[in-house]
């Protein structure tokens, strides 16, 4: 792959690295025709670092590492996408992604529409672990046949709106639906990129 990027007059070429189940972006590095060669015969992310000069294997000390999925390049070559699994944080500072903060100042940015699913995901797999009183989802994972009879009940529900209801309705009701959807997914140790990517092989 090396052959085909346009390197920069150091050698070096830009690397986004993004969450192949998610779609976030974990980090923006630089690899060079060493990193990128290490990256395919390994299967996990190396880059070049521009500070110390040396090639460095994200994760080597951490365990934090990336395994790769995908590399892509842009249209003038000069580049790399990575589309990767993560075992842990991106971010030198324990954050998920180096893209913590917001401008103006330091404050941390607000989700997005791609980040609604993994977000849902990350908050209800720490309330499977905790199990907080009181929480409807703590009280939805006790009761399995319940998990069953509300998802039943909230795709009546959507289909009701659907066929008759105001276009919120419908929103707030596919919002319903998705939420039990991924409670039910969790609830049987199956991630929700295993159901995506039967939707992507549908698509082949």
């Amino acid at each position: 792959m090396s052959a085909e990027i346009n390197f920069d007059s150091r050698g070096l070429a830009p690397c986004v690295v993004q969450d192949a189940a998610t779609g976030e972006v974990l980090t923006l590095a630089y690899v060079n025709a060493a990193a990128l060669e290490r990256t395919v015969e390994s299967g996990e992310m190396h880059f070049w670092s521009r500070s110390r000069d040396e090639l460095w294997h994200k994760g080597e000390t951490s365990g934090n590492v990336q395994r790769v999925r995908e590399l892509r390049y842009d249209c003038d070559a000069d580049a790399v996408l990575a589309l990767v699994d993560p075992a842990g944080p991106a971010c030198h500072t324990g954050e998920r992604t180096c893209f913590y903060r917001a401008l103006p100042g330091e404050s941390r940015p607000g989700p997005v529409t791609h980040e609604a699913l993994p977000e849902l995901e990350r908050t209800l797999n720490a309330r499977k672990a905790e199990r907080p009183e009181g929480s409807y989802t703590t009280e939805l994972l006790a009761d399995p046949d319940l998990i069953g009879a509300k998802v039943r009940e909230e795709a009546d529900e959507v289909a009701r709106a659907v066929a008759g209801e105001s276009d919120e309705r419908v929103a707030e009701e596919a919002a319903d639906v998705l939420y039990h959807l991924e409670v039910a997914l969790l609830s049987r140790d199956v991630p929700l990129a295993r159901a995506l990517d039967v939707l992507l092989a549908r698509r082949r």
